[in-house]
């Protein structure tokens, strides 16, 4: 019989890519992918702890399911990632029907944990060292990278896959807990990096995109005097073929270095993109963040990248009603919203978090109603900047990595329970060379296709195209055809829906 795991992910990519890793290493135990938590044998969270919002999730999954793990002994629910090394003893004294606590530093654990939880009827727990418990080598070397197992079934395209080179973070911003759940900041040996990007090509892959806490804080010391830099890295992986596309995520300011943005605008491959976090416009602000930088320093960064690469496309997060931020001060992230030309931004409400140092040092002072008001006020900001800035792109021809169908068709699809009118065209969804997310029409087999689309109007957030021209087929690989079709396949399922499943939606 066919065991069954069930996987729920929140936060950031590289949780994404921790899950992906954890189901392969499953699958090597005979474990088959549920639908459901309720058919699943193995229920697994893999968690988020940089907000409250993403904390409170969890808790309510787990309530939803303590009524069901009590009447099914027998069956492993487990905790995975950053919340489980920040707050293991809270994890079970909240939901003590927890079977199995895991770090994100430890995941390569988690078959051998279920088959403990199982024999013995306990909770089982592996946790990476706290930076402040042993000496900086021995913490390193408590969190595990084995990143190798790769399932293309649980990307979120079979031709589009996250790459790690980095893990941890030395940054020590004060609202943070990754320092603490992922552990000091260790970059990967380049030649480990080239083996699993070609790995994944050979999986069909067409883009990769690289992950880093801190990505561009990238350098691996080979230990004979040679240093590997994040520009090397993707000069090397730039000779793979069959790779069409690389990016990488999340940059620091101060390790934005001419040689990286040159890297992006002469390379080929590489998307014309730059996500590089602010968090606020105003210096005493960032002072209390502990972001290292100033605000004009971000600008001296930003004025670099238009210089150096014109073409590039540059987005940014912001934490609004941090700790003593007055209307002043938030007044002036407004300010550098507008005169910085950011294609997006990604805007949050500051979430004390237990562990840190804000947590400790400094008085959650923002009342939420004028945080709400905050984000709302740079978002109508942000999104006057992204309108002005799409409006670019009308009447112009965009080469479009298609990912597949747009989220308007998917929830038709989730609704009806199948594809309809699979034989005609539907709308689909890609992205540019510059991160510009593309709606147009088209058949659902030319997911993983290159096209070309002429941009007819646009959004604050999507350009909207008809295709002019796809390419070739016949330049695909064997294996990214095969990938190409399996993504079409996954959009068809069976015209009658399913009844009597019941999901755990964590969105």
């Amino acid at each position: 019989m066919t065991r069954k795991v069930y996987i729920e992910t929140v936060g950031c990519q590289m949780n994404v890519l921790d899950s992906e890793l954890v189901i392969g290493s499953l699958r090597k135990e005979g474990y088959s992918l549920a639908e459901t938590a309720f058919e699943a044998e193995v229920i697994l969270f893999n968690t988020c702890s940089v907000r409250a919002h993403a904390e409170d999730k969890i808790y309510s999954a787990l309530g939803r399911l303590r009524e069901h793990m009590n009447e099914h002994p027998e069956k492993v629910l487990g905790i995975l990632g950053c919340m489980a090394q920040k707050d293991q003893d809270k994890i079970l004294k909240r939901a003590p029907h927890v079977d199995l606590v895991c770090g994100p530093g430890q995941l390569e654990r988690v078959p051998e944990l279920i088959e403990a939880a199982k024999a013995s009827g306990r909770p089982q727990m592996a946790l990476s060292l706290g930076r402040k418990e042993a000496t900086r080598h021995d913490v390193e070397a408590s969190f595990i990278s084995y990143d190798p197992i790769r399932d293309a079934s649980m990307r979120p395209t079979p031709f589009q896959a996250y790459l790690r080179i980095q893990i941890g973070c030395d940054k020590f911003c004060t609202y943070c807990v990754v320092p603490s759940t992922r552990g000091p900041e260790q970059s990967r040996s380049p030649e480990h990096i080239l083996s699993e990007a070609n790995q994944l090509v050979d999986q069909g892959c067409r883009e990769i995109t690289l992950l880093g806490q801190t990505v561009n804080s990238y350098r691996f010391d080979h230990g004979d005097g040679r240093k590997t830099c994040l520009s090397d890295l993707l000069i090397r992986l730039s000779g793979i073929n069959g790779l069409d596309r690389i990016r990488f995520v999340t940059n620091y300011p101060l390790d934005m270095t001419n040689d990286l943005i040159d890297a992006v605008r002469d390379l080929p491959k590489m998307v014309k993109y730059f996500h590089v976090p602010a968090q606020s416009g105003c210096d005493e602000v960032l002072l209390r963040m502990k972001r290292q930088y100033t605000i004009s320093q971000y600008d001296e960064m930003r004025q670099r990248i238009r210089d150096r690469a014109p073409e590039a496309s540059v987005s940014s997060d912001f934490i609004v009603g941090f700790s003593g931020e007055t209307e002043e001060s938030f007044q002036k992230s407004v300010d550098i919203v507008n005169r910085s030309a950011f294609k997006n931004s990604y805007i949050f409400k500051y979430s004390p978090r237990e562990g840190t140092r804000a947590f400790d040092k400094y008085v959650d002072d923002v009342p939420e109603e004028v945080k709400k008001r905050r984000n709302n006020d740079l978002l109508v900001a942000q999104n006057q900047q992204s309108l002005f800035l799409h409006r670019h792109w009308i009447g112009k021809e965009v080469e479009v990595l298609v990912e597949g169908l747009s989220l308007t068709t998917q929830r038709e699809v989730k609704r009806l329970g199948f594809l309809p009118h699979a034989d005609s065209p539907v709308q689909m969804t890609g992205r540019t060379m510059h991160d510009l997310i593309v709606v147009f029409d088209g058949m659902p087999r030319l997911a993983g296709s290159m096209a070309k689309v002429h941009i007819t109007d646009t959004t604050a957030f999507t350009l909207f195209g008809q295709i002019a021209t796809v390419e070739n087929q016949t330049t695909l690989n064997e294996k990214q055809m095969a990938q190409a079709r399996h993504a079409a396949a996954r959009f068809n399922p069976s015209p009658t829906p399913k009844e009597g499943n019941i999901s755990l939606p964590m969105a």
